[in-house]
């Protein structure tokens, strides 16, 4: 399947299973730590260094922009990513997510830091995500299955994409973010502004003084 004339492509073992694994078991640890952190008040509620449970998407739902493990792959990825979709690269950023029972994607299109996306299945229950390939609103979607590991890239500025409501207990996902180089704004846009990769979304527009 070419990304350049369908504007997605599913690549199956993205990343090892045994790396896939050892990321979702990480991750799972990581909300169990931010939640008692949390709940014992060593955490300010707008504390973002941890993760949220705020985010507007998908609310009460554990997720992390810019975590320092997935951004780590958001990177390790890049040559892969260019292999791929026939482009030039340039990361932006990573956010993941674990999802609960009930939680629903809604359909949408993603800004511009998206522009070449990816969903990687890190582990869970297994749960579709629907993409429109027309492009247009309201059209039925196409059905994707990804097993641990799996990792679907699309275009997310131009294919609207969701998923249905979840039936399972868990599901955890990564979203890993880039943007094409020949864009007139890429350059200026790398690391979704901020001075690497790994840091909060408030240090965005963030200026590195000059020694």
């Amino acid at each position: 399947m070419s990304f350049k004339k369908n504007k997605y492509k599913v690549l199956k073992e993205a990343i090892s299973p045994e790396l896939s694994e050892f990321v979702y078991a990480y991750f799972l640890n990581k909300r169990t730590t931010a939640r008692f952190l949390f709940d014992q008040k060593y955490l300010s509620p707008f504390n973002t260094e941890y993760g949220v449970w705020n985010d507007a998407q998908v609310p009460n739902t554990y997720s992390h922009y810019g975590d320092l493990a997935m951004e780590t792959l958001l990177g390790m990825l890049n040559k892969k990513m260019d292999k791929e979709t026939g482009l030039k690269l340039s990361p932006t950023y990573s956010y993941a997510r674990i999802y609960k029972k009930g939680d629903i994607l809604a359909r949408h299109k993603d800004r511009y830091s998206c522009e070449v996306s990816t969903t990687l299945n890190l582990g869970g229950d297994l749960w579709p995500i629907y993409l429109d390939p027309t492009g247009k609103k309201g059209q039925a979607g196409v059905k994707i299955n990804l097993e641990p590991g799996d990792m679907l890239i699309y275009s997310g500025c131009e294919l609207e994409h969701w998923r249905e409501p979840f039936e399972g207990k868990d599901c955890a996902q990564v979203f890993l973010h880039y943007n094409n180089l020949k864009g007139k704004d890429a350059k200026q846009n790398l690391y979704d502004k901020r001075p690497m990769l790994g840091l909060p979304g408030y240090f965005k527009g963030f200026t590195v003084p000059k020694k």
